[in-house]
């Protein structure tokens, strides 16, 4: 301005002068953002405090934490409930001020400054103080994304070798983990009252049930379900089958000298009057009583049965019957249905439990006693499923998936009906759009009637049908694009490509059908990262706005609620009982023969009072 430019250069150099305070404040908000060397976008005054790697939310609502580690997780088999396995160099390093202080305790440092050279060079002596100082210790273990509290939960440390990280298998549902890779964090809590707190309310053992649906969420899965269903299974024909024994230390003689196989049926006298549950009922014979005048009763079972049965709490037993995933999940259930109920207990149950967590309330002793005590069978059922899962020795080859003879009967037919279809099109019969949902519909039948023919040319006892049928691992449908066909799939748009696949992978694919199946599969990937960040920030926004509010009375004395309908399928949908339970009513239940009151407005649905509610034939209930 001062050597009279043109005006054209001055407000050109305003409008970059402008541009340039624009983009300081705030890049890429007028127009496009100006980049540094190799293309990169600069960072703003405002790109500084906004986002995830913001002065906020990076530095000021999350820090990074001293007396914390990071390291991948592998299965822990032998650990209990409440364990988890901690790297030697890894705990040394977290507990390094605690172990330096306890050396100097006992006199193997004269001051902090030898304690930490010694630890330093991992002498001996090192090791047995951290034994010692670990004991007092709870360590916290987060795997991230933290989506619910049981993200974070409180383990006894126990030192192992090595660099990773050992997790009990049952709690993997509560942080959805697995071990293809799978990094979780540890914590250290410094202060007494952190400690407190993680022993009472963070520990495992005391977490069991899920926040969003009040079932148990340490349920058994794969390896541990595939043992216990081998073991409960019963095989006619097996050696010893029919036998008769006195007692069950008879037949479990009988089986230690190889006279009885584990899934033979046999038949066993049983003497008492079974505890809880149970499936005695299941072919038995009533037979007079003993002198004594004590019950006693034949039963067809099996060795397997007998020892699983051993490893179930007295209560529980005794299960007659194929134990699948379900059925692990129902015993689990029992278990702390039976334990928490403080009537079950007696003063000796809650002297244990006063001895360790002080006087409590009844219901408070029962909840504390009855986790503990479902912790405990949840372990015993872990180590019965490895341990048969082991000795069975079930795994998969490429003869177990065999391709039913019916399977080409079917293709044959259907290209058949497609032919026709096309027939009909060239005369001007049906539309395009037509023609194309005949034949797709033509394909979805033929491959329904190949998964039925899959699923009857199994073999009960093969190991891809046990896992598949007892919840460990797939299901039909994944059986069936092994041994069956792959059937239709989609194109990247969603819209089904009619031409089917009609190999499977056990006779292998063409370079087309592999094409053509590659679109469905990498469209699921793209869909699930997309879905999976949409939910995330949806979450959070929904957190933030509902930050200040604060729920400070149990009745919110809303009118509204939804109706809950009984299902036709119980395949579809859990029956109306065991949907009712937790609920509040928000109108009352009536008897429609009768117009008798069944449960109050307001009222809570707990499992006796759902099963009443069935009882009397109720098809729709309003709830809250």
């Amino acid at each position: 301005m001062e050597l009279n430019a043109p005006e054209i250069i001055v407000r050109n150099e305003k409008r970059m002068l402008q541009e340039a305070v624009d983009a300081l404040i705030d890049n890429g908000r007028r127009g496009r953002a100006v980049s540094g060397k190799g293309k990169h976008r600069l960072k703003s005054l405002s790109d500084m405090l906004k986002g995830k790697q913001g002065r906020f939310r990076q530095n000021l609502l999350g820090k990074r934490v001293d007396y914390s580690g990071r390291s991948v997780i592998v299965v822990g088999p032998n650990l209990q409930l409440h364990q988890c396995g901690l790297p030697k160099k890894m705990a040394l390093e977290l507990f390094k001020p605690f172990v330096m202080r306890r050396l100097v305790e006992k006199g193997f440092a004269h001051n902090i400054k030898s304690a930490k050279r010694i630890v330093e060079r991992v002498r001996p002596e090192v090791w047995d103080v951290l034994e010692e100082v670990i004991k007092d210790y709870l360590v916290l273990l987060n795997r991230a994304p933290s989506l619910h509290r049981l993200s974070i939960q409180a383990f006894e440390a126990k030192l192992i070798e090595g660099s990773a990280i050992q997790l009990h298998p049952l709690v993997c549902a509560a942080f959805n983990a697995d071990f293809d890779g799978d990094q979780m964090a540890v914590h250290v809590p410094l202060s007494r009252k952190a400690q407190e707190e993680a022993r009472s309310r963070m520990l495992s053992k005391y977490n069991l049930l899920s926040p969003a649906h009040g079932d148990p969420i340490i349920t058994p899965s794969q390896d541990i379900v595939l043992g216990c269903y081998y073991l409960s299974m019963v095989r006619d024909g097996a050696k010893g089958s029919g036998k008769k024994f006195a007692s069950v230390d008879e037949a479990m003689l009988a089986y230690d000298r190889e006279l009885v196989d584990i899934q033979a049926p046999i038949w066993i006298r049983m003497e008492g009057e079974p505890a809880g549950k149970n499936d005695r009922a299941h072919n038995t014979r009533i037979l007079s009583p003993a002198d004594d005048g004590t019950p006693r009763m034949l039963i067809e079972t099996t060795i397997g049965r007998v020892l699983m049965n051993q490893q179930l709490l007295p209560p529980l037993r005794y299960r007659n019957r194929l134990v699948d995933k379900k059925g692990l999940k129902e015993i689990i259930a029992d278990c702390y249905q039976h334990y928490t109920n403080f009537k079950n207990l007696g003063e000796e149950q809650y002297a244990e439990v006063r001895a360790v967590h002080g006087n409590k309330s009844q219901q408070e002793m029962a909840r504390i006693y009855g986790s503990e005590m479902t912790a405990q069978q949840a372990d015993m059922i872990k180590s019965l499923g490895f341990k048969y899962a082991t000795l069975g020795g079930m795994t998969i080859g490429i003869n177990d998936i065999e391709v039913p003879e019916k399977k080409y009967e079917i293709i044959g037919d259907a290209e058949g009906q497609v032919t026709d279809v096309e027939k009909q099109f060239r005369r001007g019969l049906i539309t395009e759009e037509e023609r194309y949902q005949e034949v797709v519909r033509i394909w979805q039948e033929a491959t329904k009637q190949t998964i039925v023919a899959v699923k009857e040319n199994l073999n009960p006892y093969g190991p891809v049908a046990m896992m598949s049928t007892s919840g460990a691992r797939g299901n039909i449908n994944q059986i069936s694009q092994m041994a069956g066909m792959r059937g239709l799939m989609s194109d990247p748009t969603g819209r089904i490509i009619e031409l089917p696949i009609k190999a499977n992978f056990r006779e292998g694919l063409s370079v087309l059908d592999y094409f053509v199946s590659t679109h469905g599969g990498r469209k699921g990937l793209a869909d699930t990262a997309l879905r999976t960040a949409d939910a995330g920030y949806l979450t959070r926004r929904l957190v933030d706005v509902a930050q200040d509010v604060i729920v400070t009375i149990e009745d919110c004395g809303t009118e509204d609620g939804v109706w809950l309908h009984s299902a036709d399928d119980d395949e579809l949908m859990e029956r109306l009982q065991f949907r009712m339970v937790g609920r509040i009513l928000a109108a009352s239940i009536y008897d429609k023969a009768t117009g008798e009151l069944l449960a109050e407005r307001n009222a809570e649905m707990d499992e006796d009072l759902a099963a009443f509610v069935a009882s009397h034939g109720v098809t729709s209930v309003y709830v809250r």
